[in-house]
């Protein structure tokens, strides 16, 4: 019974030894082998590798895939005309040279993260101060982030890591500033708004000068050619009038007086002061009547 045991605490003593000896990189991993504390080996390709059991010999994995490192809130930067903007970046990264990172870092990526931070913290104020506000807003973005990336590359390659891309997320005014740019830009509306205004004021008034100008020249000219139509039917009228009053002049007298009569006594309360036997009540008195009261004579 004894015996039996011994056999099966051997083969479990043998398998923990070579379960120690034999270790799996993934494809997304670098193992770094170590020898007595020292790196001994780095190993990019995935597979089934073996090694020595510990403490003789230890691995320890790094990322092989990019990674993202990202500012954790907005970084403040004094421009080259003095103003404070805001300013958010990220950082695509990845393990170029694992030996080197790992003597750099002992193999931890969050002191990477920190010093990364470092580097493109030291990068954007270099930049930024040599630059105005418009010309890292939009004017010159591309080469800020050019020349940081330029810089962040250089400095990160000493520490085994390749910079992928450097971007700027967001680039803000301060609060306080921020008020001064809305201030100016409502004052900037507002007058090019008035301007507005009194451009189209002076034009509405110009349209309508104009309009009163042709309203009175078509109102004078209808006018005009009103009186001249009337003038002219009036004179044929009196032609006419002429002509038929002509062919019989008692006539004439005898409508014009019947038409005197319908003016004078248009209303019931028309009262006159005249001598009955005036002309005027001639055809009142009879046909033929005279001025003195006699009918005329034929």
């Amino acid at each position: 019974m004894s015996r039996i045991v011994t056999i099966v605490v051997a083969i479990f003593v043998a398998l923990m030894l070579v379960s120690s000896t034999v270790f799996v990189v993934d494809q997304r991993k670098y193992a770094v082998v170590f020898a007595l504390g020292s790196v001994k080996e780095v190993i990019p390709e995935p597979g089934l590798h073996f090694k020595l059991p510990p403490p003789f010999q230890n691995v320890l994995y790094l990322e092989k895939r990019i990674l993202t490192i990202e500012t954790p809130e907005a970084e403040r930067f004094i421009t080259a005309e003095k103003m404070n903007i805001l300013v958010d970046a990220f950082v695509k990264w990845r393990i170029k040279e694992p030996r080197l990172f790992y003597v750099s870092f002992g193999g931890d990526e969050s002191r990477a993260r920190d010093r990364m931070l470092q580097i493109v913290k030291a990068a954007l104020n270099d930049e930024i101060t040599k630059r105005t506000v418009s010309e890292v807003i939009s004017g010159q973005r591309g080469h800020v982030m050019q020349a940081i990336s330029s810089k962040v590359a250089l400095e990160a390659k000493q520490i085994g890591v390749e910079i992928v891309d450097v971007r700027l997320k967001r680039v803000d005014y301060v609060e306080q500033i921020n008020n001064s740019v809305y201030d100016r830009m409502k004052a900037e509306r507002a007058r090019v708004a008035n301007e507005l205004r009194s451009t189209g004021n002076a034009e509405s008034e110009k349209i309508r000068a104009d309009a009163d100008r042709q309203a009175t020249v078509i109102l004078a000219e209808a006018f005009r050619d009103a009186e001249r139509i009337k003038g002219e039917g009036d004179g044929k009228a009196s032609a006419i009038y002429a002509a038929a009053f002509s062919k019989n002049p008692e006539f004439y007298k005898f409508y014009r007086t019947l038409e005197a009569y319908r003016t004078t006594f248009k209303n019931r309360g028309d009262v006159m002061v005249i001598d009955s036997n005036s002309e005027f009540f001639k055809y009142l008195r009879g046909p033929g009547a005279s001025a003195g009261g006699a009918p005329a004579k034929k």
